[in-house]
């Protein structure tokens, strides 16, 4: 147990007391690399269980030199004490603050191969890490350590795991995507460790200490822990190397509670509770993460209402989650479509074969709401709980991840209705009431779907054309919603072009649903496709105009103009399509 904590900083922060003794006018005193060599002994800070620091005594046993990256040495130690001895190098032990005759050294920050017997770490140099409290941050650095492998059991370097705890998640939903967290560095682990946001603990942030950024909380939560090496009256540093190293940064800081530390020859690691948030994490570097007291992190809001179908006759009220997922690039995505899938997968309406119907929007600020609707079903592939989880981080995708601009999501409402079938159906045939017209003329589209596993039903749409056709054969198109936004969306380098939040959003709100038939025609007047919006039947004269814009690929000039005739609603994921032929009079 970590004793005498003296030079008490702010407001519950302090420092152990062989820190406090060395402590100049400047500040903590640090023990420099130049005087780091093998056979000195010191001793490091880690929290084992509970939350007060431990010491272990830490053996130097060289500097590996460049090991980190250009100009960027580790210092490789042993660790001695019955605790460190049993577990081995930790998760979530990194940022451990390393202490030669009462001088700050370093954290403890890397783990040697995967099943090592003896508990060898690397330690990064304060020097390093201080360089990210002072915002000299450099290029090179622990980002590429990060990627090695273990593979074949070598004993290569490796950051320590950050134990990323999933709370309120099942252990199908962290496996079947615990792989976009790994590929990060970071260690998924569902059901051991949970989040109290409400919880107070009095007890200070010391250098030992264990903190944790938050991705998600609420009624599922998420955090990933390491421990702290530095504080002063405002700030503090951990880790002693990256989790994502993105850069700046904007995550809850929470204390933290070890219920346990978890000893494994595969990989030892503590079981964490989050408590009381006490700041935000703003930067993550290569050879730390620094966190600020007081600063509070902008989270998103997400409210996912699932309403159950009813069992046996019996009706089941609705079950609302709300959760909040941080704001970050890397991995807000990742976090949005796991806690999605397990707001589903977490309520008795789950099952293989249940379909669901979405509705839902995401708020934007200065943009109207992006629309999210849709009817989601089973598929060879996936359940339609996947299905679904995968629409909403599509539509989240497409916009979060924006490559001109940031958009500022303000919160996100989704409504799922959970339908015990799948609703599933093919566009088998479709026929017109008559093969020849007048323009302005309404004639009627029979359409024949066949759902999944059931009989065949026949939708009939009217429709009306337009008054303006010219005389002869044209190509009358029934098909799913997809189908149509093929038609209207740019292809080739226009789709792929770079597009502002103004123009994503206005493309994803004209996607078509896909639970209805669409009925299209297809003029011979030229179409302008352009990144907002569709522009049928354009004259030869606006073509000519709009002629510096298809250079720019920012539109695409089309032969034939998409005329929307009408549509109507299956009750089905709709796919397929059939073309028929109309002879204008």
């Amino acid at each position: 147990m970590l004793t005498g904590l003296a030079g008490v900083y702010g407001q519950g922060v302090a420092i152990p007391a062989s820190a406090a003794a060395a402590m100049g006018a400047g500040g903590q005193r640090i023990f420099p690399l130049a005087e780091v060599k093998r056979g000195l002994h010191g001793v490091a800070y880690t929290v084992f269980e509970g939350v007060n620091p431990e010491p272990m005594e830490v053996e130097i046993l060289g500097v590996l030199k460049d090991s980190l990256g250009p100009g960027q040495d580790m210092i490789l130690a042993r660790l001695h004490g019955a605790k460190p001895e049993y577990t081995g190098v930790v998760a979530g032990m990194s940022g451990s603050p390393v202490y030669i005759d009462g001088r700050l050294v370093g954290a403890l920050s890397y783990r040697i191969g995967q099943f090592s017997k003896d508990p060898i770490a690397g330690i990064t140099p304060i020097e390093y890490m201080l360089e990210v409290r002072d915002g000299a941050v450099q290029a090179a650095g622990s980002g590429g350590i990060r990627q090695a492998s273990t593979a074949g059991g070598q004993a290569e370097v490796q950051p320590m795991e950050t134990p990323l705890v999933f709370g309120g998640f099942s252990q199908e939903a962290v496996d079947r995507f615990g792989d976009r967290f790994r590929a990060l560095g970071l260690t998924p682990v569902a059901g051991l460790g949970g989040s109290d946001a409400k919880a107070l603990q009095p007890e200070p942030v010391v250098p030992g200490s264990a903190v944790s950024a938050v991705l998600v909380r609420g009624d599922l939560s998420m955090a990933g822990t390491c421990t702290v090496t530095y504080v002063d009256p405002t700030q503090l540093l951990a880790c002693g190397h990256p989790i994502t190293q993105y850069g700046p940064v904007d995550m809850p800081m929470t204390k933290a509670m070890v219920v346990a530390t978890l000893a494994s020859p595969l990989n030892a690691f503590k079981i964490v509770n989050t408590t009381e948030t006490v700041g935000a994490f703003t930067e993550d570097r290569a050879s730390a993460i620094l966190g600020r007291f007081g600063v509070k992190a902008r989270m998103i809001p997400v409210t996912v209402e699932v309403v159950p179908t009813p069992m046996d006759g019996k009706g089941r009220p609705p079950r609302t989650f709300h959760f909040e997922v941080l704001d970050n690039r890397q991995l807000t995505p990742s976090a949005v479509l796991v806690s999605v899938y397990q707001s589903l997968q977490g309520t008795n309406a789950a099952a293989a074969e249940t379909s669901f119907r979405l509705t839902g929007e995401l708020a934007v600020e200065g943009q109207p709401p992006v629309q999210l609707k849709a009817l989601i079903a089973q598929n060879d592939l996936n359940s339609g709980a996947i299905n679904t989880a995968l629409f909403v981080g599509d539509r989240f995708g497409r916009l979060y991840g924006n490559a001109l601009e940031q958009p500022v999501i303000t919160g996100m409402q989704l409504k799922m209705e959970a339908i015990a079938e799948r609703r599933t159906a093919l566009i088998e045939s479709a026929r017109l009431s008559k093969i020849e017209a007048l323009p302005g003329e309404t004639i009627e589209v029979e359409i024949t779907v066949h759902p999944y596993q059931a009989a065949a039903r026949v939708v009939r749409v009217p429709v009306t054309l337009p008054a303006e056709l010219t005389p002869g054969t044209l190509r009358v198109m029934v098909s799913d919603g997809a189908s149509v936004d093929k038609l209207t969306t740019p292809p080739g380098g226009a789709a792929q072009r770079a597009s502002g939040v103004s123009d994503t959003v206005a493309q994803i709100n004209r996607l078509h649903d896909n639970d209805r038939v669409y009925v299209t025609l297809l003029d011979h007047a030229a179409q302008a496709v352009l990144e907002s919006e569709t522009l049928p039947e354009v004259p030869l004269s606006m073509a000519n105009v709009l002629g510096p814009l298809k250079d720019a690929q920012k539109m695409q000039l089309t032969g034939e103009s998409v005329v929307e005739l009408g549509s109507s609603e299956t009750g089905y994921a709709i796919a397929g399509s059939q073309t028929l032929n109309l002879v204008v009079r």
